[in-house]
């Protein structure tokens, strides 16, 4: 698997990372998540996303992963869920931290991010400041910035992240020039999330998701089924965001190994066709300006 610099950070990414959301699945028992953690780092997956509303995730990563420490980066996200203390505030972003190095039995966790930060909150500054406490104390590596809209903006103009955590994809190009330009300009590592869009063509009507909604709309207007011809969707959508300038890592997640093996094949395929990519951007263009960005 490539590896690739996180920014200025002087961590080094897998360019495929491990969405470790599937792992709050009660149906999934113990004896599987162990198995399809391993997996991921025996495949050469060194990066894996977990957050705070991922529930059983950072537990089971812990439980799983703790005597592999040394072989993987670890990134979670913070900022809210904290029992006795309001969220977004300092205390919350601390005892968060500290929470999850607990459960994730480990004394730093490389990359930390504010959670979809509000960004009134964002502007009036404390949880940033308690996120660089704490890695000035060494409980975290890289402080970071998960979200979109005006939220990202000031995030990458703040000066306060090492690197942030957006969406990327081909229904979703909003990102894939200004803000990842300027990412790179300022030093700023990006994890692309929503790579897959949603495996939105599952669904032949439009799904009652709100989200799943505005990328399903999105997938019919660019007209998308048309564009791929022999090429399956999930190789589209995934070789598309995984291979953009400015990406360091992209981020799926599964449940399935069998799944995960696929995503490691199309993505080592490599970039699209240039002639495939430009007609992707032009779809998105044509259409952009009435699509809203996605929270």
């Amino acid at each position: 698997m490539e590896l690739r610099p996180l920014g200025r950070s002087g961590l080094q990414v897998s360019a495929l990372g491990f969405g470790a959301m599937h792992l709050n699945d009660d149906r999934i028992s113990e004896a599987e998540a162990g198995r399809l953690l391993n997996a991921v780092l025996d495949l050469g997956v060194n990066l894996i996303d977990t957050a705070r509303s991922y529930g059983l995730s950072e537990e089971r990563i812990g439980r799983h992963l703790a005597h592999r420490r040394q072989e993987f980066l670890l990134s979670t996200k913070v900022g809210y869920g904290v029992e006795g203390v309001p969220d977004w505030s300092h205390d919350c972003i601390v005892r968060g931290v500290e929470r999850a190095l607990g459960l994730m039995r480990t004394d730093v966790i490389d990359i930390v991010h504010l959670h979809s930060c509000p960004l009134a909150v964002l502007q009036q500054g404390e949880v940033t400041r308690a996120l660089l406490d704490c890695q000035r104390v060494g409980k975290l590596r890289v402080a970071a910035y998960s979200g979109d809209n005006d939220e990202l903006d000031f995030a990458l103009l703040s000066g306060a992240f090492g690197s942030v955590q957006t969406s990327v994809s081909l229904c979703d190009q909003v990102n894939l020039h200004d803000r990842l330009g300027q990412a790179q300009q300022r030093g700023i590592g990006v994890l692309a999330k929503r790579p897959l869009a949603g495996s939105i063509w599952r669904f032949l009507q439009r799904p009652a998701d709100a989200a799943e909604a505005a990328y399903w709309e999105r997938w019919q207007a660019m007209d998308l089924d048309g564009l791929r011809a022999d090429m399956a969707a999930d190789e589209l959508a995934l070789r598309f965001a995984g291979h953009q300038p400015g990406v360091a890592c992209a981020l799926v997640g599964t449940s399935s190994l069998d799944r995960l093996r696929r995503n490691l094949a199309l993505f080592d395929k490599g970039p699209l066709p240039s002639s495939v990519q430009a007609q992707l951007n032009q779809r998105f263009m044509r259409q952009g300006e009435a699509w809203p960005g996605l929270i």
